[in-house]
């Protein structure tokens, strides 16, 4: 995938990087395999296209999904000290220049805190956000250079998640890679423990990585409250939800009603998860036109059947330490809220 080093080049070259052959080849495929399993899922990374990675801008401002306002208090109160732990020497060193890179960096409103914290230490900083949406970078390329003078932004569109990524490691510099907002809850156990492998094998030993991660129910964490922040009063998460068989019908041509179906959430205790559902309301029939992944496909949904959109895994601490540990991490500072809500954890590579 092409680096994008200006936004006034975003639209040009990245928008032949999202909509160009091998982008609708990679919708169609996962579609058809997921639509077909059993039980029928889609994975979240088709709800990010311009529509989506709107909506959910909107839900990260909603009162009731508390992870964004936390993790960015929390970064607002500690960003000094993060950037501070992250460029500990190693043994006697000098302390390390860091190069921050972002996976799944959206519009990277949270991560302005941290790059004005590392300019403030060492006076500049490049900053490399990764994302499958360019609207999200070209938006927040824009933000970064009007608003935060000495960091060099160096954007890749990419699905980190299926893709090795080719770090852009500078000469000298210690890479502090960034996986916030939870994302990494997205994923099942498996899945997570692969990607953070995965980035584990690009990173030096010393590297670090900052991970955010969204905390269970407890004392001050209700069941409630988790389910609210996935099925706001606005009906935004509702609409996001959706705007995946949005997606699907303008892209692959498919007959989705979006008023045959309707959004749920649930906590799945077992599991330690919310689950975002799409509820099929009636026995109907939709189909997706022959297209570069295969055939013409009929897809029959029973009342009552479901297509499972989303994960949002919740963790306890000793569960974080021990993901990082299995991934070649290891867990060295901690930060959350006094409602203990949310946790930031650095780990370095070992």
């Amino acid at each position: 995938m092409p680096l994008i080093s200006a936004v006034s080049e975003a639209p040009a070259a990245a928008s032949e990087v999202l909509v160009g052959h091998s982008a609708a080849e990679a919708v169609a495929s996962e579609a058809r395999a997921d639509l077909t399993a059993t039980p029928k899922t889609l994975r979240p990374w088709l709800f990010y296209d311009e529509a989506g990675s709107h909506l959910f801008e909107q839900i990260t401002e909603l009162p009731e999904y508390y992870l964004t306002r936390t993790e960015r208090a929390i970064f607002t109160a500690r960003a000094d000290e993060i950037i501070a732990e992250a460029s500990r020497p190693s043994g006697n060193d000098p302390a390390p220049i860091l190069t921050l890179i972002e996976l799944g960096a959206g519009t990277a409103t949270k991560t302005g805190i941290l790059l004005r914290a590392a300019v403030r230490r060492q006076g500049s900083v490049v900053y490399q956000p990764v994302d499958v949406s360019i609207t999200a970078l070209a938006a927040a390329t824009e933000n970064i250079r009007a608003n935060i003078p000495g960091v060099s932004v160096r954007c890749q569109v990419a699905d980190y998640t299926s893709q090795p990524l080719p770090l852009n490691r500078l000469p000298n510099t210690r890479t502090l890679a960034l996986y916030i907002g939870s994302s990494i809850g997205n994923f099942s156990p498996e899945d997570a423990n692969g990607l953070l492998r995965n980035l584990r094998a690009q990173l030096l030993p010393g590297d670090k990585l900052l991970l955010g991660t969204d905390l269970g129910p407890g004392p001050q964490k209700t069941v409630a409250k988790l389910l609210a922040a996935y099925n706001d009063a606005a009906g935004v998460t509702a609409a996001f939800n959706r705007n995946i068989l949005v997606r699907l019908n303008r892209e692959l041509g498919a007959d989705f009603n979006l008023d045959a179906f309707t959004h749920r959430a649930i906590w799945n205790a077992a599991e330690s998860r919310i689950e975002m559902h799409l509820v099929s309301l009636a026995a109907q029939r939709v189909h997706i036109p022959a297209n570069s992944a295969g055939a013409a496909l009929t897809l029959n949904f029973a009342t009552g059947e479901t297509i499972h959109t989303e994960n949002s895994c919740k963790f306890t601490h000793a569960a974080v330490e021990e993901l990082l540990a299995s991934t070649g991490f290891r867990l060295t500072h901690t930060w959350h809220d006094v409602g203990n809500l949310f946790a930031v954890n650095l780990a370095t590579a070992i």
